[in-house]
């Protein structure tokens, strides 16, 4: 099966070992992987600014870099649901609304990608911990996802996972809303935080490194005793 890679700017700049072992997971599950280097950011942060037409814009190049014949794969709820929900919105009028059209049928976030389309719940994984899981926002209310990034954790051999309080709430992020409404979005990490704590974890597990590069800074702030690491790094370790 041949998959394109749809890299979100936080994991391309700052968290490029996460894409790296998505791609292994995926060429283990006897994908065929290829990614444009000429692909930039999807545009979300632009469009959730209110800047349309820079939006517009960034996803008329995305909608020509990817076909439309292979699935798009991405390691981000929130970049996989923006593109899914948001591009038609931009593009439906436009030349090349009937390519969008079919791209945005194809795209899919990693771990529903893995357990829907590949009907994979167990890749193999080897991780030695007490995790508990974060749903993140952009995979939880814009893709629904719900059950695949927890069966695929229920598999990693020694992973013991707990299910922390208000596991579904944000952790306050929200791309501009965290800039915006800085000590509202403090607040609401804290309490995310809290809860992982509360529940005996050693790590928080998310499917969105945004999320976990928030809810991390107010870690390392608070000098507390946890770590978060995301899905696609999980589900590479221990078997290579």
């Amino acid at each position: 099966m041949k998959v394109q890679l749809q890299i979100p700017c936080f994991i391309d700049q700052l968290y490029p070992q996460t894409a790296i072992n998505m791609v292994k997971v995926l060429e283990k599950a006897g994908c065929v992987v290829s990614y444009d280097l000429a692909q930039t950011c999807c545009g979300q942060p632009a469009y959730n600014a209110g800047y349309k037409d820079e939006a517009r814009h960034v996803a008329q190049k995305m909608v020509q870099e990817f076909n439309e014949t292979d699935y798009i794969v991405s390691p981000s709820g929130s970049c996989a649901g923006y593109i899914r929900n948001c591009y038609m919105d931009m593009l439906g009028n436009s030349s090349a609304h009937l390519k969008t059209q079919k791209i945005i049928t194809n795209v899919f976030e990693f771990t529903d990608f893995l357990v829907n389309k590949l009907n994979i719940q167990n890749v193999g994984a080897s991780f030695e911990a007490i995790a508990t899981y974060h749903a993140a926002c952009g995979a939880l209310r814009e893709c629904g996802i719900k059950t695949s990034p927890r069966l695929l954790l229920q598999n990693v051999k020694g992973l013991q996972l707990l299910e922390m309080k208000d596991a579904e709430t944000c952790c306050g992020f929200g791309g501009t809303f965290a800039i915006k409404y800085e000590p509202i979005s403090i607040g609401m990490a804290y309490s995310k935080v809290q809860n992982a704590v509360n529940s005996g974890a050693e790590y928080i597990i998310s499917t969105d490194m945004s999320c976990l590069m928030h809810i991390q800074g107010y870690i390392d702030t608070h000098h507390i005793p946890l770590k978060t690491i995301h899905i696609a790094d999980v589900l590479a370790a221990g078997w290579e």
